[in-house]
């Protein structure tokens, strides 16, 4: 047996058997009765050919022989040992061996043979590796043997045996690297992949990852022998994977949102300190006023500064905020070149200077998209981090690429947001209104979601007589169609206001028209491009209208489908009015109820949308209390409506809005009874004088004698015809509020018509003067008939 040799085929560790030249066995050791499973009784004598599988083979068994000692493979009998590989050796003199008569046959079984080549051949290429640093240590952690490629640095000494690793590494790494090994040793238990910064005591490089695995040597009956390291080199794996995470977190917070000061916000957030000690962001201060960015190709650019993000500031951080303040005005220019820059304390001029960032080191990148450029990233680093390469300076762009499309998506979606909310606005009346008989104020938010509009709308719309109506209402959806719907629907209120209908009679046409809304649509669906179609299908509606009468003070309203409006009392009781809602404009099929309810002076009527009540409740009723408690809350005796509408929508919707919400509150102040007169007369032209004699002594009492000559006129005008065409009895009624109000009202359904008269006509002048002496005039219908009156200005006060 050779000295410290494992060999299979060694005598030390094969069967063996001593056999003479023609074959024939004549000793055996114990092992080979085990391998042949035979005694050595039985093996004596026998001859070695009939342990073959097949005895005929014997003969090319012996063809393998190609000196004194020689090896060669053989397959026994199943039941004696099976394929084996043996080794021959003359038992005489190396000069004698021809001569010999006695041999030695050491076989094993092949089996065994191939795993210990295939064990050596592995350890060998293992110690031949170039990408793996492979260590053998002693108990002691003292190295024993290791290959060329230890630790990849300059520092590590070129004769390594009996040294320890914290003989030629930092104290910080080599105490780490110890520690696992020490665990190694004691357990058992391997040790994987333990990721360890290694630093050689001399090199004043940054260091390397070296990902460190060891398992325990053990030899004969478990003696602990030593323990063996392998270590990979993976700094830059795991640069690589520190730089896919920061992407992929970068990728994530611009994603959020799209608000361009709050996107590069959250990016500095991520860049510091994962890649950086500062960051600053400069974004194209057109897309704060929602223009187009000026083309990439150009030099002179206007930037603003949104975003600024700095780690705290230490000693080696070489790091300062100062002067990098947001909002700060920068003007740019590109100097034609639009790649990225790294830049360092000691880089050539002409690039970005070194203290731009108040860093050693930094780096930078524009933000282009679309042909546009959207501004820049810059960030820095001190000296106590290396620095820039290469590859972060493509992940900055990278990083860069992706936050110039959410800078350039959010500068879009804000100025169609801006648009779209722009035309609800111009679509919707005054925030506020004054008049003699009611002042009104509204609150009116679009909604948050991506659309930015909505289908609310409000209306406070001047009647005759000094009435007025307020209208409120609520299209289906979102979005520029809602609004188109909307604005078609507010046009055709204030259409069939200006008729005077009752509120159930304006409704009644209102739905008809959604109707036909939904009807032209369905006939041109087909006629549509692909990709063109409406984005709701539905053009339903809810809708409130109500009149109030300031001489009467007396409301009449009617809902389709809309929340009952709530009175606040002049002792600040809320109350809803108790209707009963119709269907939402469009279903069709059932009639609108009105309701009248009277109204003291000094009371507020508040009318709102849906979005007001159902925000934050799951639970109508929960919603409309909550308002009703608001709204006592905050009208208090004295307080401007235009500071409780906001107070009160602040309280019921304090977070981002699903649905635009609308309040209109109004002030009613009713005529004064002394600022009215009404008269009944019979139908009898005998009663005309009587009516001009009326009148004049009431303009007397008001000392509106100025207007006397031509409010009898009227007025005689007025009653003759009322009684010449609709018989009696005919209602003579006077106004003074804003302007003197004369009315006539008689019981027939025919509309007047003004009509140019023939020169040798003798009638039909009559509407002809009082269109011309009057500053308005219409007619309206009553539940009686009809009602004409005119409106003339009031002679200042003197």
């Amino acid at each position: 047996m050779t000295p410290g040799s494992d060999d299979p085929l060694d005598a030390g560790h094969s069967a063996g058997l001593v056999v003479d030249a023609r074959g024939t066995i004549l000793r055996c050791t114990p092992a080979a009765e085990s391998l042949l499973r035979r005694s050595a009784q039985d093996l004596h004598g026998r001859r070695v050919r009939d342990l073959l599988a097949v005895p005929a083979r014997w003969r090319a068994v012996l063809e393998q022989r190609d000196g004194p000692v020689w090896e060669g493979r053989a397959e026994l009998a199943p039941d004696g040992g099976g394929e084996v590989e043996f080794r021959v050796l003359p038992l005489v003199d190396g000069e004698q061996a021809e001569q010999a008569r006695e041999f030695l046959v050491l076989g094993v079984p092949r089996v065994l043979v191939s795993q210990w080549r295939q064990g050596h051949a592995f350890m060998r290429e293992l110690f031949l590796q170039d990408r793996i640093g492979l260590a053998v240590l002693d108990n002691e952690l003292r190295l024993v043997r290791t290959n060329t490629h230890l630790l990849p640095y300059s520092g590590v000494p070129g004769d390594l045996y009996g040294v320890r690793l914290g003989d030629f590494l930092r104290e910080e790494g080599a105490r780490v690297i110890d520690a696992g090994l020490r665990e190694v040793l004691a357990t058992g238990i391997p040790l994987v992949g333990l990721d360890v910064e290694v630093h050689t005591r001399v090199d004043p490089g940054p260091g390397r990852t070296m990902a460190l695995s060891a398992f325990r040597l053990q030899g004969a009956k478990g003696v602990v022998m030593g323990v063996t390291a392998l270590f990979v080199d993976v700094t830059e794996e795991r640069l690589n994977r520190s730089r896919l995470d920061l992407l992929h977190r970068a990728t994530t917070v611009l994603s959020t949102n799209l608000s361009a000061e709050e996107t590069t916000r959250d990016l500095v957030d991520v860049l510091v300190p994962a890649l950086a000690d500062v960051a600053v962001v400069d974004v194209a201060e057109a897309v704060f006023t929602h223009e187009q960015p000026a083309p990439e190709l150009h030099h002179d650019h206007a930037l603003r500064r949104t975003a600024v993000a700095c780690a705290t500031p230490g000693a080696d951080s070489g790091t300062s905020p100062d002067g990098l303040a947001t909002g700060a005005a920068v003007a740019v220019d590109t100097g034609g070149v639009l790649s990225g820059r790294v830049w360092s304390d000691g880089a050539q001029e002409g690039v970005e200077p070194p203290d731009a960032l108040g860093s050693a080191y930094g780096m930078s990148a524009w933000l282009r998209a679309r042909g546009s450029l959207l501004g820049r990233i810059r960030v820095g680093r001190g000296r106590g981090r290396p620095p820039f390469t290469g590859d972060d300076l493509a992940l900055l762009e990278q990083i860069a690429s992706r936050a110039a499309l959410v800078v350039d998506n959010a500068r879009r979606y804000a100025r169609e947001r801006n648009a779209a909310v722009g035309l609800q606005r111009s679509l919707l009346p005054s925030s506020s209104t004054d008049t003699p008989t009611v002042h009104t104020a509204s609150v009116y938010l679009p909604t948050d979601t991506a659309t930015g509009v909505s289908g609310d709308w409000f209306d406070v719309i001047p009647l005759s007589s000094a009435r007025v109506a307020l209208v409120v209402g609520d299209v289906v959806g979102h979005g520029l169609q809602a609004t188109a719907t909307m604005a078609r629907l507010r046009t055709a209120v204030r259409t069939l206001a200006d008729l005077d209908l009752e509120p159930d009679e304006l409704l009644t046409h209102l739905d008809d028209l959604v109707s036909q809304f939904a009807i032209d649509v369905d006939d041109g669906q087909a006629m549509r491009p692909p990709g063109t179609e409406i984005a709701f299908g539905s053009f339903g509606a809810t809708c409130l209208y109500m009149t109030y009468d300031p001489v009467t003070r007396r409301c009449l309203v009617a809902s389709a489908g809309h929340p009952p409006p709530a009175l606040v009392a002049p002792d600040g009781g809320v109350a809803y009015v108790d209707l009963s809602p119709g269907p939402p404009l469009g279903v069709g099929g059932l009639p609108f109820e009105p309701v009248e309810v009277e109204v003291a002076d000094g009371s507020v009527l508040a009318l709102y949308t849906d979005g007001l009540i159902e925000r934050g409740h799951a639970d109508l009723d929960e919603g409309m209390a909550a308002f009703r408690h608001a709204l006592s809350a905050a009208l208090v005796p004295g307080r401007p409506l235009e500071e409780v509408g906001p107070e009160v929508v602040r309280e019921l919707v304090p977070g981002p809005l699903s649905d635009d919400v609308t309040l209109l509150l109004a002030s009613v102040r009713g005529v004064p009874a002394h600022d009215s007169a009404a008269w009944t007369f019979a139908a009898d032209p005998s009663v005309v004088a009587e009516a001009r004699a009326s009148v004049l002594a009431q303009l007397s009492r008001w000392g509106l004698d100025e207007l006397a000559f031509t409010t009898e006129l009227v007025a005689s005008e007025l009653v003759t015809n009322a009684i010449r065409y609709a018989g009696g009895p005919v209602g003579l009624r006077l106004i003074r509020a804003a302007s003197l109000i004369c009315e006539v009202s008689d019981r027939s359904g025919t509309q007047p018509r003004m009509r140019r008269a023939h020169a040798t006509e003798e009638g039909g002048r009559g509407l002809f003067l009082i269109a011309q002496l009057t500053d308005r005039w219409g007619s309206r219908y009553t539940r009686s008939g009809k009602t004409i009156w005119t409106e003339q200005a009031l002679p200042p006060r003197r």
